[in-house]
């Protein structure tokens, strides 16, 4: 619970208490409370173990109770029109409403105004209201204004016992981070698991940008692993801010590890991040980091162990660095350096698990008896050597469903097939009925389509992209469509492996009016960052439309030196030429 002992006490109500910008403990009188808020004695022994207190500034403290309400759980009646109406023009459902426009629009001046009038007037505030509140003051350009009134209106939260949640616990970690003070953003993220609110990702992100920022590194790896151990996986925005700072604090060490959860994360990275790790590389601490003797052995061990394309047994060679933005020719080969990156296996097993895991998930979303007989359908028809996202393909740059485009594309990928045989069409039922479908020309291609037992129809109210991936997955075939698959669909996969998936399975198609179709095939060598035997790097950079013609790659490499290697402390060296430039 939260309350302040900076407001007269004749505002205050027996609860347990956060309490901002008191020079001192304050000690509060409270009893057990029928919303299930904790109780203690008044001796300031008793007070003094229900309270956690939390370094704010020096003369600043925060007090925490180790226990948070928990909400009643209340059954939603039926009410009637009339009823509904009523309850909109609620003087507190007014004001939501309002909060809510303001949210939307990133208007915090009548927000405010809005909290104002509430109070004067004595409107109910809550959690929702407090937290649209805090939302915009630490989110305003009025930084100067959002922190004044934040504070202000966290502590009115706790005067009336509004438990927070992880929404209340980020918005203030962003104040607290805004008045340049990542020590209790992160004592605010802490204090979120005493309160069994588990923290998000963007609950870290003031703490942990802010120590970044001020080149305060142990304790940003000390944010760092405190996610981890919460479970909360860093994305490309947190993974670079620990880069940057790590490699102008000159920790190799942290550099390369951060490299590593790149590739194994985010794969290819965006231009910010590219800029970051050109600079490592371009830098003095980075031409002193390196073994100039390594075991080869255990170098070729580590490629095998980790399937490909990286080793993890540290920097490789010693010197300056040779950077420069490079392009892959179709087999994989560096322009500027003349390696040639791997593919990266895809362990079997991954992937009938990677199916199992979307049939149970399509399950859930989809009407089970609809997916089932989808999944029967397959099973007697297929498999397949390709499979088409009909809808994407023939709506692609159209205004209108474009059957012979669909075509189009089902004829192209049959002629590439080794057997010629045609591709499964995913079309969903609304495509096949009415419209463009009702054209002669059309209606005969479809029933050619359903003779030969390539198309399947998704029924009203399925998703058919459901439909599509599973066919692809579980046959282990191509995938045509143009969809970059990153809407809360696929998000819902949650999982490493489907990134890895499409960049084998997925071909793109480009349409001109000038030239036929061009089919974008799977790349021979795998776009994730790699890591020779040698010690050169390699990363990808993201591209706008992710297809690979025009990709740029960052190309690390050392001057050529002679490296000594020793498989065996007993054996002699043996010498090993490092890939030239």
């Amino acid at each position: 619970m939260l309350t302040t002992s900076c407001l007269p006490h004749s505002r205050l109500r027996s609860s347990s208490f956060i309490s901002f910008f008191s020079k001192t403990p304050s000690t509060f009188l409270h009893h057990t409370h029928s919303h299930g808020f904790s109780s203690s004695s008044s001796s300031s022994s008793s007070s003094s173990s229900s309270f956690k207190t939390l370094s704010m500034h020096k003369t600043k403290t925060l007090h925490l109770s180790s226990t948070v309400p928990s909400p009643p759980i209340t059954k939603k009646p039926n009410l009637s029109k009339s009823e509904k109406r009523k309850r909109r023009e609620r003087p507190e459902n007014q004001l939501r409403h309002k909060l809510d426009i303001c949210s939307k629009h990133g208007n915090l001046e009548e927000a405010l105004r809005l909290y104002d009038e509430a109070l004067s007037t004595g409107i109910p505030l809550s959690q929702h209201h407090y937290n649209v509140l805090l939302y915009l003051c630490s989110s305003s350009s009025s930084s100067d204004l959002g922190l004044k009134r934040g504070f202000e209106i966290f502590r009115q939260m706790g005067v009336d016992q509004i438990p927070p949640n992880e929404a209340t616990f980020t918005s203030m970690a962003r104040l607290a981070a805004a008045m340049d003070d990542p020590d209790m953003a992160f004592d605010l993220v802490k204090k979120m698991l005493n309160y069994s609110i588990p923290p998000r990702l963007r609950s870290y992100g003031p703490a942990l940008f802010g120590f970044c920022e001020k080149g305060e590194v142990e304790k940003a790896y000390e944010v760092d692993a405190h996610m981890a151990t919460s479970g909360v996986v860093a994305e490309e925005p947190e993974l670079a801010a620990l880069l940057r700072a790590s490699a102008n604090s000159a920790r190799g060490d942290k550099v390369y590890r951060l490299l590593h959860r790149l590739r194994a994360t985010v794969r290819r990275v965006s231009e910010p991040t590219a800029e970051i790790v050109e600079g490592w590389f371009g830098s003095e601490a980075a031409a002193e980091v390196g073994e100039v003797r390594w075991d080869v052995e255990r170098v070729k061990e580590g490629v095998v162990e980790g399937g490909g394309g990286w080793h993890g047994q540290g920097w490789l060679g010693k010197g300056k660095w040779r950077v420069v933005r490079a392009h892959m020719d179709e087999s994989g080969v560096c322009s500027s350096c003349g390696e040639k990156l791997v593919c990266i296996d895809i362990d079997p097993l991954e992937t009938e698990n990677f199916a199992s895991s979307l049939s149970s998930l399509a399950c859930q979303k989809e009407l089970n008896a609809d997916f089932t007989k989808f999944q029967e359908w397959l099973v007697h028809h297929g498999p397949f050597e390709a499979v088409i996202d009909g809808a994407n393909m023939g709506l692609y740059n159209q205004q209108h469903f474009n059957f012979f485009q669909l075509n189009s594309v089902v004829k192209g990928i049959q002629q590439m097939s080794p057997s010629k045989k045609l591709p499964l069409i995913v079309l969903h039922t609304r495509r096949v009925r009415g419209g463009p479908a009702e054209n002669p020309k059309n209606k005969k291609l479809l029933e050619y389509w359903q003779r030969s037992g390539v198309l399947y129809t998704t029924p009203t109210g399925s998703n058919d992209d459901w439909y599509w991936l599973y066919a692809a997955v579980s046959c282990k075939c191509l995938l045509v469509t143009n969809d970059e698959m990153r809407d809360h669909l696929f998000e819902l996969l949650g999982t490493s492996f489907f990134p890895r998936w499409k960049e084998k399975h997925q071909v793109r198609v480009t349409f001109s009016k000038q030239v036929p179709l061009i089919f974008h095939m799977p790349p021979p060598y795998s776009i994730v960052i790699q890591e020779s035997e040698a010690g050169s790097w390699h990363v990808p950079i993201v591209s706008g439309d992710d297809i690979e013609t025009n990709r740029q790659w960052i190309c690390a490499t050392r001057a050529p030196i002679t490296a000594y290697a020793q498989s065996q402390p007993h054996i002699e060296q043996t010498e090993m030429h490092c890939a030239s430039n």
